[in-house]
């Protein structure tokens, strides 16, 4: 799709990323079957990570990044940063029914819009495609689940998302911004549940229970209404600020800043919410 519609990348660009994203889905494949210890796990992500970003770097047009400090060379770590890290966090995230499913295409969609909005017909397509793929597998991840996605799937998933998102940045900088607000949902939870965490002194590396999501279910919410949250979030929060720092390209930066605290400060609500729900519900059955 990338590499045959009308201003698509370059065949050695596309090359890249299928065996970035295949590098991840075989450690993944391997992690499902034969879990693996954390640091060759994490050094397949990174190659991967870093053959991604150097892919989705050097397919920018001619002239869409004159003018960016530092230029491609010094974006290479803080974008490879991003892609390990787009890995991991949707394979934090896909702990119950449906949520990956549903977060794909919300943002596949997302992408498409925003790509089609500057007529980039390739990305556009490029994003309606995953979307319409995570839309099919769906049918029959949504509660109760009969297929799953595992580490294959998710890791994947996750390097192939911070691919078209990096793509929409270079190719387009000015929606790099409204980039960042799409994706947030997941970013908030994963990254606020990790540096919580680590400020608690708790292996960060090791599975947990602590992502909002999971508080939500912990604390009675059924796997559908914890997705109908993550959902409604992203219907009436996450959409109305990404459209907002698209055409408002001046603002956008503050947009980006300003929603990512707001999402930060519902985090913190309502995982004290689900918290205090589950310490209620235990003294009850104590009592």
């Amino acid at each position: 799709m990338l590499l045959g519609l009308p201003g698509g990348i370059g065949p050695l660009t596309a090359v890249a990323l299928v065996l970035a994203t295949a590098m991840v889905a075989a450690i993944g494949w391997w992690d499902d079957h034969r879990p693996l210890a954390v640091l060759p796990r994490l050094g397949v992500h990174m190659l991967a990570a870093f053959l991604a970003a150097a892919a989705v770097l050097w397919s920018a047009p001619p002239g869409a990044l004159d003018g960016i400090p530092p230029g491609r060379v010094l974006w290479l770590l803080p974008a490879a940063a991003w892609a390990a890290w787009s890995i991991n966090l949707h394979n934090f995230m896909d702990g119950i029914d449906g949520l990956l499913g549903l977060q794909t295409v919300f943002v596949g969609a997302g992408l498409a819009l925003l790509a089609a909005g500057k007529g980039d017909v390739a990305l556009a397509g490029a994003g309606l495609v995953t979307a319409s793929a995570s839309l099919g597998f769906l049918l029959f991840n949504l509660p109760p689940a009969r297929i799953f996605m595992g580490d294959v799937g998710s890791g994947a998933l996750g390097l192939w998302l911070a691919a078209l998102a990096g793509m929409q940045a270079v190719r387009h900088p000015q929606l790099a911004w409204a980039v960042l607000v799409l994706v947030s949902a997941f970013a908030v939870d994963a990254t606020l549940t990790l540096l919580d965490r680590v400020m608690r002194g708790r292996a960060w590396y090791t599975a947990h229970r602590e992502h909002l999501y999971q508080w939500l279910v912990r604390s009675g919410c059924s796997h559908a209404g914890a997705d109908g949250r993550y959902l409604g979030w992203n219907l009436l929060a996450v959409a109305p600020a990404t459209v907002a720092a698209a055409n408002w390209p001046h603002l956008a930066a503050a947009i980006c800043i300003g929603f990512y605290g707001l999402s930060g400060l519902a985090w913190m609500i309502g995982k004290r919410a689900c918290i205090a729900r589950v310490q209620r519900r235990t003294l009850h059955e104590l009592a």
